[in-house]
């Protein structure tokens, strides 16, 4: 049975807050904490009485209602007020926005107990209820508009009297909610990476926990803001929202316990038919046409689109997704995700990813529970129709062909392309695959989301190179996998049959120089591995001596690039500078990469009480931040010498200079590889079949002599060329 109160028509507007108030205080001691202006407002005069009663307005209490100076009674009509209302300046003015033009001043409206800037328009709002409206606010055609005094505005926390039963969390990564945390406003993919990560240390877990009910205040009677310049026109409801300046709603249904940050710089918008509840939208963000979300954080200018479905989920920054359903899962800045049939749950995707139509990434019951995970580095892509099962990992820049994909996966070679080849009953993975064969697309997703990345508030450093030390982290391990199975390749063969038993050392030691000095040979081998399925099938490596010299060459020019923008004065400058030089173990922490000490000293921090607020957390990113660079060059020096068998000492100025002039062949080889990946599309013949002619096909999909990222890869080759040059004159090398 439904339970409908009845109470006394002179209680509307009065007793917002029903816990005890404290000693001194009233109903509006917080309302007033809010809106610092009630000192500009004063008491409605006899005349102004008169004549707002003479325009059908009413008022259980008209000494209640107060005005500014600049009040003109005429533009407030049919309207009902209970409780304490504050009204701005209401000049003969009428608003315009997008073509939407409106008089200033209230009409058709029941107001309980809210503020109003300088000539706001409030137009058929059938209920406005503890709100405060800020300047040129443009509220219209609104059914409900209210807040209650336990609005906690989509903040996991809990109000003074309430259960910890009502506390709302944010089940990331896990269907089963065992890595759940929660969301508040300001949510960095940091933060939430961290806090679904370790969770068997219980005290860094409880500091997260506490962080955030530090954050925000447990008293109940907070109003709803509306902040300057926000419109609001053609919605259902809006419960217990807090809207930031510039921000533009439209013909949403349901918009329940939120935060929408906006301002002048990075506005956000809501449109059409859009259902959100419980959650956090970040600035610049955008979400239109039908969009659920339901327990969820949009980080800054990410987008949902399309009847696109949200939940329990983080949605980092510059990410789009429309159209299809995300469940449980954690994606790290710049995913894109466009097609109806695409699912995702139960994911860490960790950034630069994109979802292709029919792929179908979790939908893990296919064990005995529903918490199984997937685990993506960066430039996860899985192709048309992939469907992949639980617990996987993907190292940096995966492509998944098309397939059906039945055990669980383990692929910790990067750039590489995996393949499910029913007719052989095999796995197939192609090592460097991208290099190979789309370095346009590789080189592209790096610069794109470079260009892309619209964030006015760049608290962390997100890292977009796909040539980087989690990535060159991972080169390495592919690196000795690839040694070892070529060994054993060689070694399977009976004419190579070993007359005793060898170490794995042994194996690698010979797949290595076979690598490096008979690749012909490694070319005719069938080079099988383990432990990337959990299967009995066979996994084949395919054109690893192909693969292998690319990725020796990848991580020269990894290490050389960041020698160059290190910016040293010599080369005694540059060793001074390394000398602690070392590889390691990096993380990626929402998008930034760190070394896996700096992490751990992090979680230290945190333990002890020396990082106590998610603000400080923050800071502490800004400053790994600043010494990215830095520990880069550190990390890239040692792998170039790794590499090349070389240590610090005995690194010499000609060692320096034919690297550097390798890198610069290393580059020439990438332009020529990023048009020709591109040029295919022109020559093929199946391209060709849609259009008349080439002059068409041109005006179609534009010219390749007048690809903008053509033509800039040349430029940047031809720059890259003279700073080598000049590096190599500057330093004597």
């Amino acid at each position: 049975m439904n339970k409908i109160q009845k109470r006394p028509l002179s209680d509307l507007g009065y007793n917002f807050i029903e816990t005890t108030l404290p000693k001194g205080k009233d109903e509006y001691y917080l309302r007033n904490e809010q809106w610092s202006r009630q000192d500009q407002y004063r008491k409605l005069t006899a005349h102004e009485i008169e004549s707002l009663v003479r325009n059908d307005n009413t008022s259980d209490d008209w000494n209640i209602i107060f005005v500014s100076n600049e009040f003109d009674p005429q533009l407030v009509q049919h309207c009902h007020f209970f409780g304490m209302v504050r009204i701005g300046k209401l000049e003969p003015y009428y608003l315009e926005f997008h073509n939407l033009r409106m008089p200033v001043g209230l009409y058709n409206s029941t107001i309980c107990a809210c503020d109003f800037g300088d000539n706001v328009v409030v137009h058929n709002v059938n209920y406005l209820s503890h709100y405060i409206l800020g300047n040129e606010v443009i509220v219209a055609n609104v059914n409900e508009m209210a807040t209650t005094d336990y609005a906690k505005f989509g903040n996991g926390i809990l109000k003074e009297g309430e259960s910890e039963s009502g506390r709302i969390w944010m089940e990331l990564c896990n269907e089963n909610g065992g890595r759940s945390v929660m969301p508040f406003d300001g949510m960095l993919p940091g933060d939430a990476y961290l806090w679904t990560r370790y969770r068997d240390d219980e005290q860094l877990q409880q500091q997260f926990k506490s962080f955030t009910e530090k954050q925000f205040d447990k008293r109940r009677g907070y109003y709803g803001m509306v902040g300057d310049r926000t419109v609001i026109k053609n919605c259902k409801m809006i419960k217990d929202v807090t809207i930031g300046t510039d921000a533009y709603l439209k013909g949403a249904n349901k918009l329940k316990n939120l935060t929408i940050n906006s301002n002048s710089e990075a506005s956000s918008q809501i449109g059409e038919g859009c259902e959100m509840v419980n959650g956090v939208i970040g600035y610049g963000c955008r979400v239109f046409y039908g969009v659920k979300a339901v327990r969820f954080v949009m980080a800054s200018h990410s987008q949902l689109k399309y009847g696109a479905r949200l939940i329990n989920s983080y949605l980092g920054n510059n990410a789009t997704i429309s159209c299809c359903e995300v469940l449980n899962s954690l994606i790290f800045p710049a995913h894109e995700q466009h097609h109806n049939n695409s699912f995702l749950c139960a994911a860490l995707i960790m950034g630069q990813s994109n979802m292709a139509a029919g792929a179908t990434i979790g939908s893990n019951h296919n064990s005995r529970g529903a918490d199984g995970e997937i685990i993506a580095g960066r430039g996860f892509w899985p192709g048309l129709c992939v469907s992949l099962k639980h617990n996987s990992r993907f190292a940096s820049f995966t492509l998944i062909s098309k397939g059906n994909y039945m055990s669980e996966l383990n692929i910790s070679i990067p750039f590489s392309l995996v393949v499910n080849d029913e007719h052989e009953n095999r796995l197939k993975i192609m090592p460097g695959y991208w290099f190979l064969y789309n370095m346009y697309a590789i080189a592209r997703n790096s610069w794109k989301y470079v260009d892309r990345d619209k964030r006015t508030d760049k608290q962390q450093l997100i890292e977009y190179d796909y040539l980087a030390p989690d990535s060159v982290e991972e080169i390495f391990q592919a690196l000795a996998i690839m040694e070892t199975a070529t060994g054993k390749a060689w070694y399977a063969l009976p004419e190579n049959a070993p007359k005793k038993e060898l170490t794995e050392k042994d194996i690698r030691k010979k797949g290595k120089d076979l690598l490096n000095n008979n690749p012909e040979e490694v070319a005719k081998l069938t080079i099988l591995s383990k432990g990337f399925e959990n299967s009995s099938r066979e996994v084949e490596l395919l054109k690893v001596h192909r693969a292998y010299p690319l990725f020796i060459e990848m991580v020269v020019l990894y290490a050389v690039k960041n020698i160059l923008a290190a910016d040293k004065p010599s080369f005694l400058a540059l060793q001074a500078a390394v000398k602690t030089a070392k590889r390691g173990d990096w993380q990626n922490i929402g998008g930034q990469l760190m070394k896996a000490e700096t992490v751990a000293t992090l979680k230290t921090k945190i333990r002890k009480n020396k990082i106590s607020s998610w603000p400080q957390l923050h800071t502490a990113y800004e400053e790994i931040g600043n010494e990215y660079a830095a520990d880069k060059l550190q990390h890239a020096v040692a792998c170039l010498l790794e590499i090349k068998d070389s240590s610090l000492k005995n690194m010499t100025t000609a060692d320096l200079a034919q690297w550097m002039n390798d890198s610069v062949v290393t580059m020439e080889w990438i332009t020529a590889q990023i048009k020709r990946s591109r040029e295919k599309d022109y020559k093929n013949p199946f391209r060709q079949l849609a259009y008349e002619s080439e002059k068409e096909m041109n005006a179609v999909i534009g010219s390749l002599e007048d690809n903008s990222f053509i033509k800039q890869t040349a430029e940047d080759l031809e720059k890259y060329k003279l700073q080598v040059n000049k590096t190599i004159s500057e330093w004597e090398l």
